[in-house]
Parts: C-alpha cells; structure tokens; sequence
C-alpha cells in the first residue's frame, strides 16, 4: 500500500470514527426524548432526521470506504457501486435541503403572535412529515441516475470517454450530454437551498438585530448586563451557514471543474476532496449539536445545558426563550 492510498484510507477512517458515533449518539438522544416525552418539536424532529441524513453519509461512504482501501471488504462491484453512490448522494443532499428546512423554522419563530409568519410556522409544524417525505420523494428521484451509470472500476475506454472517477467506481454516461445534463441536475439541487437557506439566515440576523436595539433603547443600560439569547443565537446562524456555505461552496466548485474536463481524471484525488468535505460536515453537525443542545446535553449529563439557536429558536407561547 502506498502512502497516497494510506493517507487517503485514514483520512476517512477519522471522518467514520467520528462521525458515525456522533450521529448515533444524538439520534439516541432524540429517540430517549420521544420515549419519556412522547413527542418532539419541530426543530427537533427536523434535527433527528437530519443526524439520520449524516449518518447514512459518514456510515454508508466514509466507512465502506476504509473497509475497501485497507483490504478488509470490499463491495464495490457492479451493484454495490450503484446502491453506495445513490444512498450517499441522497443522503448528501437531504442533508443539505434539512439544514435549509431548520433555518427556515427558525425564521418562522421569532415571528409575533398572531402574525401571518406565526400561522405559517403553526402550518409548517402540522405538515412537517408530509414536508419530509417531498424531500425524500425530490432528492432520490434526482439521484436515480446513478442506479443507471454506476459500475466498479475497470478499463474499459468506452466506460472512460464520459466517466467520472469515484477511485473504486466510475459513473459512466452514455454521451457528453447525458453527462451534464445530470450534473447540472446535482448542482441546481445544491445551489438552491444553499441559497434559500443564506437567505432566510439573514432575514433572521437582521430581524434579532433589530430586536435587540429596540429592547436596549427600552431597556437601557440594563442591555449591556451580557448578551442575549437573540444576539447568541443570531452569532450561531451565522457562523454555520458561513461553515456550510464554505464548504459546499468549494465542493460544487470542484464539481463544476469535473464536469467540464475534456476526458476521466486518472486520479480520484477531486472526487476524494469533495467527499471529504462533504463528510466534514456530517461530522460537524452532530459535535454542534451535541455540545449546544439542551436536551441531548440533559439526555447526555452533561451538566449545565448552554443554548444556541437550536434551542433559542424554539417559540413558547409565541416568544423566543431567554434566560
């Protein structure tokens, strides 16, 4: 084994590590919150489902993937590559429409009582599964093709004229066309939430900014004792979609420079980036949530709960929670 393919396999082997035991540690902790609660809210369900998202991303990719580069299982054949591609890519991106599902539950709850963006998150709560499944429904129809252009590795030139290296397998279209016509599929189904999700964050931001001053003219220098929940949660939005707008911002580049090659890249180093980074963000997610969740941290023992925007977000009684 070289050392190319030894950095390559522990690179994942971390992502796996981490991520996979993270992912299950949260989803065990919304699971405990269902059995002695008997529900969830809506950001909560929106969260467990998105850790099953990342789990189904570092688990299924990230950690077949180490199994096959040290030797230890590989299932990557003709079928396995079909079924590994299309669950990775369908759970890539329900990842990404969730997160943009949560941002805008969160702009929908700082909304007044009786407003009309307080019905719409009263209506956005109640059809939340029928919600879920469109997204199931939408991000495995647009995936479909993988099941059709996926196949193991080998050489064959007629594979290689309009393939895509994914080192152990290759997606092979039957022309140019076909090609990018799928990818420009993948990418508008990227773009897209990623847009609509900076977008609600920032009407968010701008809303708890707004908030805050006008609770500083009344509150006066009563104000300056620390900040606010608002202002906290505000903070956590922002970093996150400037984490995820990073990350996948690069990673759509990278698939843009794929699609538009002449030829199949010998190497699958563009394709082992972008997986990678997606994966980070699989492995994020579940740190976050586990160290700024009230409930997970409750379910954990971990002691004094802080909140975030997963937890400041959440109305009670049409008001935002503060300390």
């Amino acid at each position: 084994m070289n050392s190319d393919t030894l950095t390559r396999g522990l690179l994942y082997l971390s992502l796996a590590v981490t991520g996979v035991p993270g992912n299950i540690v949260v989803i065990c902790a919304f699971l405990s919150v269902v059995y002695r609660e008997g529900r969830l809210s809506p950001t909560e369900s929106i969260v467990l489902h998105l850790a099953s998202s990342n789990l189904m991303v570092v688990g299924v990719r990230c950690l077949l993937e180490v199994l096959a580069t040290f030797e230890i299982l590989n299932v990557f054949d003709d079928t396995g590559c079909k079924v590994v591609i299309f669950i990775y890519r369908t759970s890539r991106s329900l990842s990404i429409w969730l997160t943009f599902l949560l941002s805008v539950y969160q702009c929908l709850s700082v909304a007044p009582p009786g407003s009309r963006l307080a019905v719409a998150r009263a209506l956005f709560a109640q059809y939340l599964a029928v919600l879920f499944l469109a997204l199931w429904l939408i991000n495995t129809s647009t995936t479909a093709a993988t099941l059709l252009y996926a196949v193991r590795a080998q050489n064959d030139s007629r594979l290689l004229q309009n393939g895509i290296n994914v080192k152990f397998c290759i997606l092979s279209f039957p022309s140019k066309l076909a090609m990018d016509a799928n990818g420009g599929a993948q990418l508008g189904r990227d773009v897209v939430p990623i847009s609509l999700m900076t977008t609600a964050s920032l009407v968010l931001l701008v809303f708890l900014l707004r908030r805050r001053r006008r609770v500083k003219g009344l509150q006066g220098g009563a104000a300056r004792q620390g900040p606010s929940a608002e202002r906290r949660a505000a903070l956590t939005v922002v970093t996150l979609v400037t984490i995820y707008v990073i990350i996948y911002g690069v990673d759509n580049g990278l698939w843009v420079y794929t699609l538009t090659v002449p030829k199949m890249l010998d190497s699958s180093l563009i394709t082992d980036v972008r997986i990678f980074l997606s994966s980070l963000y699989a492995v994020l997610s579940p740190i976050v949530i586990i160290i700024s969740n009230r409930k997970v941290n409750k379910q954990l023992n971990c002691g004094k709960e802080p909140k975030t925007f997963l937890d400041a977000a959440q109305p009670s009684d049409g008001q935002l929670q503060t300390k």
